[in-house]
């Protein structure tokens, strides 16, 4: 019996790990302006996630490391927003193969 209890929590935690991985990006602000809002969304969704900043500003020049989780792929639409509510948006990135680094020449 409890060879059996054993297996089946060691199945359902890998169910868990398999749902939603914890991953992280690096992101660089070379914007000329801070950083208020870092949004995320799955690759093509019509609507953003919650800001994920985890600094009140992302001054110009300047980068942090940012969690992501509860998500299950690595790919996302990623948006960020500065001091005058200039959009800045990359598509598609993979933050297990690349972190992130905001430039002028994303502004939407």
């Amino acid at each position: 019996m409890k060879k059996i209890a054993l297996i089946s929590v060691l199945f359902f935690m890998t169910s868990i790990s398999a749902y939603a991985a914890n991953m992280y990006v690096e992101v660089t602000n070379k914007t000329g302006f801070d950083i208020y809002h870092l949004y995320i969304s799955d690759v093509g969704d019509d609507e953003w996630g919650e800001d994920i900043l985890d600094v009140d500003v992302l001054e110009n020049g300047n980068k942090v490391r940012v969690d992501i989780t509860g998500y299950k792929k690595p790919n996302f639409d990623i948006q960020a927003v500065d001091e005058d509510g200039d959009t800045y948006t990359l598509k598609n990135i993979n933050v297990k193969k690349y972190d992130v680094v905001f430039t002028l020449e994303d502004v939407d």
